[in-house]
């Protein structure tokens, strides 16, 4: 009955944006008229009228309304070694609407991001034995579900050209941003180890209702606080259990660079959670059994990362390659890794006539707890290190759509188990 409820409400909700992008269409049709009474509305007839060839969704996002969306597939296989020598394929449905209410009439500069996600067929996390999952994106939201969840509804009202402040249900994805290592699993790197430091899962959800602010410089976060519900609200509204086991903070600064006139960062961050933690949770972002520990009250992490471009275009200083790193420690009795380090190069490609197409290659290293390691050990025998390496080459085929053969190396955390060889390609259509 409560799951029947939680889905109930998310669909609620789809109804209630969908009522809201009917509204909107109909408010913007008036900047679509071309003069002759021919409007921009939702069909395909209604945008090929327009004499001056705005189409409808270049006319929303002229007012205040723009899409993001991605539908990604992964067909991975363990090629030797892990838990089973299969391949499997699976993919994840990423859906982004961006509401600028100053354009929109409404209030100067109030805006409300929505974010869609599920996922289908099955990833490959299981048969490599990897506590990291090879194919993060291939699990989210929920790795028992193929359900539609709502992972982000947040609303942000800009005080300022550089405070802003925001409240909902936070997607922590985004957080621990890097130009080379990020992409939320489906632009660049597809193993969690270079979409963000998992030193911070243990603490930080993947999606929860949270509040914040960040001061800006030049339209990008500097500092960002969040405070947000410690446990994991994908599947759920999250009311319900709104701080009722405590809370976690959040701390990031993001500092831009210039190395010899090309750009990068460094990033330092920490989390903090006053949650008791009696248990080893389920989470799609780091594969572990549900198994007893310990009481601890309490857990924190601290983490940096960096980026920095090597060869930028002067036209366009985005585009060119370089050099990612990422590190970080973790309170020992909580968190199953106690410290992380990973490292590589990336960016657009260096082939002279596939400047669009991105490459990347990466080597990580993490150290279990040595609180946490026996816990594991009863369940899943020996624990020790792991480190694992990944290369991909992103082809962008043409404007959508971008096709991505991938290779891993994964020396395996589980002792008991060899390590694995992971052969795949994802393909990325964005629409």
């Amino acid at each position: 009955m409560a799951a029947f409820q939680n889905s109930l409400r998310v669909h609620r909700t789809l109804v209630a944006l969908l009522s809201l992008m009917a509204s909107a269409n109909t408010a913007l049709s008036q900047f679509c008229d071309d003069g002759s009474g021919n409007y921009c509305d939702v069909s395909p007839e209604g945008c090929d009228s327009i004499s001056r060839k705005l189409s409808c969704r270049e006319a929303w996002a002229e007012n205040g309304i723009t899409f993001s969306n991605n539908l990604t597939q992964f067909y991975f296989g363990t090629v030797d070694g892990g838990l089973d020598q299969t391949d499997r394929y699976g993919g994840h449905g990423d859906y982004v609407a961006n509401f600028d209410f100053g354009k929109l009439g409404v209030q100067e500069g109030l805006f409300l991001k929505l974010r869609a996600e599920h996922r289908f067929g099955r990833s490959i996390v299981e048969p490599t034995g990897a506590l990291l999952p090879a194919t993060l994106a291939a699990d989210l939201p929920a790795t028992d579900s193929r359900d539609l969840y709502l992972t982000n509804f947040v609303i942000t009202q800009a005080l300022s050209e550089s405070f802003i402040v925001f409240a909902g249900k936070v997607d922590t994805l985004d957080g621990d941003a890097n130009a080379f290592a990020h992409g939320r699993g489906i632009k660049q790197f597809s193993n969690v180890a270079f979409v963000a430091n998992p030193i911070a899962l243990r603490t930080i959800p993947y999606s929860s209702l949270g509040v914040g602010f960040a001061y800006l410089l030049e339209g990008e976060p500097l500092l960002s606080f969040l405070l947000i519900n410690p446990t994991n609200t994908t599947t759920s509204s999250g009311f319900d259990e709104l701080f009722s086991e405590g809370i976690a903070v959040s701390v990031e600064m993001r500092v831009p660079t210039n190395l010899a006139g090309r750009p990068g960062h460094q990033l330092v961050g920490a989390t903090y959670s006053n949650r008791d933690y009696t248990s080893l949770d389920q989470d799609p972002r780091i594969v572990l059994p549900q198994v007893p520990i310990d009481r601890a009250s309490d857990s924190w992490s601290l983490y940096w990362n960096t980026d920095q471009y090597l060869v930028s275009d002067r036209s366009n200083p985005n585009r060119g390659w370089g050099y990612f790193a990422r590190a970080g420690i973790a309170d020992n009795n909580t968190n199953p890794i106690s410290s992380f380090l990973s490292a590589g190069i990336g960016g657009s490609s260096m082939i002279d006539g596939r400047e669009d197409d991105a490459f990347g290659l990466g080597y990580f290293f993490y150290d279990t707890s040595d609180e946490i390691g026996p816990f594991l050990n009863a369940a899943l025998g020996g624990i020790g290190d792991s480190q694992g390496v990944e290369a991909f080459y992103n082809f962008q085929a043409n404007k959508m759509l971008t096709i991505t053969p991938d290779f891993q190396w994964i020396s395996q955390a589980r002792e008991s188990v060899d390590d694995a060889y992971v052969l795949g390609v994802r393909a990325n259509l964005a629409f």
